[in-house]
């Protein structure tokens, strides 16, 4: 299964952490289909896990249906999905407040 991951991560829009775009996110919101950043991974977990499941793609055992929520999502269409409200012009908060609460919302 890591193979595959590794090769979703190639995938453009996965070269960026979903939340606040800093390169090379190496763990995933599996349930919600998202490639993050260690930083947001933390923050992930801290809204529990009947709301994201975290997981590292190198660390971790994942198990098919796991990745197959990868493969269907991923972060260009997690990002069309949760996001589709933002504004054309919106900024990703840097902070890490910001982006907690940007998770959150």
């Amino acid at each position: 299964f890591q193979l595959q991951l590794l090769e979703l991560l190639k995938d453009e829009p996965n070269r960026k952490c979903a939340d606040c775009h800093a390169r090379g996110p190496r763990w995933a919101s599996w349930n919600l289909g998202v490639f993050i950043c260690i930083r947001c991974a933390g923050m992930h977990r801290n809204l529990g896990v009947h709301i994201a499941k975290v997981k590292s793609v190198n660390l971790d055992t994942w198990t098919q249906e796991q990745v197959d929520n990868m493969l269907a999502w991923g972060n260009g269409v997690g990002n069309e999905f949760y996001e589709y409200k933002l504004p054309s012009d919106f900024r990703r908060p840097k902070d890490d407040k910001d982006v907690e609460i940007f998770i959150r919302n």
